[in-house]
């Protein structure tokens, strides 16, 4: 429906509709305007105002401009600011949130960064703990070995110079036994001619043999030693 804007020679008013108008005080000389008109006009030169009249009157000289462009047209408004101020404080808005967001990003990173980093030094001191234990583990065994190993030495120590000792002990006797032996025998032979042939002969026979038993006693002995001192130089 078209509609009309009026000036009352110090105003204007409207828009209004034809309906609206019949409440206002038109006369033939109201100047009146509507969208696709060039200038003001008179309301008697307009068809559709002459129901208002009951006398034609002459066109007037026009003294008020047509309505600019902010009559017609209002700007529009988004969340009741304008158009300019509200994409300005959207571009703020969007570039506030996509510097909170990267932030955020940023930050995760470097959570996840710092776990990780936690992760690898964690793992690094349980491995050198690990290790740690193994090596102290390792020192233990190497430790117990060789505190078997001296004791078997020792053992062994004890056992070779308990039987040199008897060794020597039963060199003594031995070496005792052999020079009683050579002295009976030589007894023997110096008295030989007081005794029968046969008896002589036999006496000395079984001596020599004694003889013979004792030396090799004392050399059996006498290599067991050297075996054994041979193997007290060998045990650290």
């Amino acid at each position: 429906m078209r509609k009309y804007y009026i000036n009352n020679g110090s105003e204007n008013a409207g828009p209004f509709t034809l309906e609206e108008l019949k409440n206002h005080q038109i006369k033939e000389n109201t100047l009146v305007w509507s969208q696709g008109m060039d200038e003001w006009k008179h309301a008697v030169d307009l068809v559709e105002f002459s129901p208002f009249f009951t006398a034609t009157l002459s066109p007037l000289k026009q003294s008020a401009p047509p309505p600019t462009k902010d009559i017609t047209k209002t700007e529009q408004t988004i969340l009741g600011l304008k158009k300019s101020y509200f994409f300005l404080a959207l571009g703020f808005l969007v570039i506030l949130i996509a510097i909170l967001v990267l932030n955020i990003i940023q930050d995760n990173k470097r959570n996840e960064l710092d776990v990780k980093n936690k992760q690898t030094e964690f793992g690094n001191a349980q491995t050198e703990l690990e290790q740690k234990e193994s090596n102290e583990e390792l020192i233990q065994q190497e430790i117990q070995k060789r505190i078997a190993s001296e004791n078997n030495n020792k053992r062994r120590k004890d056992s070779i110079n308990i039987r040199l000792s008897e060794i020597k002990k039963f060199l003594i006797e031995d070496e005792n036994q052999l020079a009683e032996a050579k002295n009976n025998l030589s007894n023997l032979e110096n008295f030989q001619q007081l005794q029968s042939e046969n008896t002589s002969e036999e006496q000395i026979r079984l001596i020599q043999n004694d003889i013979a038993n004792w030396k090799r006693e004392i050399d059996h002995l006498e290599n067991e030693a050297n075996r054994l001192y041979l193997e007290l130089e060998t045990i650290h």
